[in-house]
């Protein structure tokens, strides 16, 4: 038994009638995708704008202390607690294998989120809400959030950052 090259190959056939109707119906389909992405960042609410500045990570950690200093109201297992007012600008800085501050935020008020790294890429999570935001060294990744629900939320990072990974939880209390 020999092998042969094929006398034609299949993309110099030429299209049959069901093959044409589902390139048109997969073409439209990619087009109407195309423009609802845009009008669904700006109507819908699951995709919330943000803004990105760059800032050195000294600056950060700057910022972040003084406003730590300003709205600290305790501790909890060695990690500052701060209530913020509310339409303030609120600092939360990412490290290896931690988040600081804790917050007290209350619920139906704006705040303005800081996020920033000193160290590498991370994963700010708000758990049990699915919201996903990178966290990146050198750069002030800020956030219009208000609370709608009262309780305890976990703050996750869900970007692998080593060993101590698992171990990466803050918390923010709503009232």
């Amino acid at each position: 038994m020999s092998l042969s090259s094929p006398q034609q190959y299949w993309w110099d056939e030429p299209l049959d009638q069901h093959e044409k109707n589902w390139l048109w119906v997969a073409g439209i389909f990619c087009v109407i995708i195309t423009l609802a992405m845009p009008y669904w960042h700006y109507t819908g609410d699951q995709n919330p704008s943000q803004e990105y500045t760059k800032i050195t990570n000294e600056k950060f950690d700057a910022l972040t202390d003084k406003f730590i200093g300003q709205y600290k109201v305790g501790e909890e297992a060695g990690i500052a607690v701060v209530a913020p007012p509310p339409n303030t600008n609120v600092f939360v800085r990412a490290h290896q294998f931690g988040w600081e501050p804790i917050l007290k935020l209350q619920k139906g008020k704006t705040y303005k989120f800081h996020l920033g790294s000193t160290d590498m890429n991370h994963g700010f999570s708000i758990q049990p809400i699915n919201m996903n935001f990178q966290v990146v060294p050198g750069w002030d990744n800020i956030l219009n959030i208000t609370p709608t629900t009262t309780g305890v939320f976990l703050i996750v990072c869900n970007e692998y950052c080593g060993l101590g990974h698992h171990t990466m939880i803050g918390k923010m209390y709503v009232d």
